[in-house]
């Protein structure tokens, strides 16, 4: 079953690349930066698809990606 809402904490585990501290998602937020959050209440969560949106938005062009 697919997990809906992730911690600060379940971003970090699952999501290695993105960042490996759970201050670094808490800085991005302060300053209104990286992937979409939701609050629920106090507690902050992150829906998986958009850690993946953020890590995937900006891919990097080479000569094989380029259509013929």
């Amino acid at each position: 079953m697919e997990t809906l809402a992730l911690t600060p904490k379940d971003v970090i585990e699952r999501y290695p690349a993105l960042t490996r501290s759970e201050g670094t998602l808490a800085n991005w937020r302060n300053r209104k930066i990286g992937p979409r959050y939701f609050r629920i209440g106090r507690r902050v969560v992150y829906r998986p698809s958009d850690i993946e949106n953020f890590l995937f938005h900006a891919p990097v062009m080479t000569s094989d990606s380029l259509e013929d």
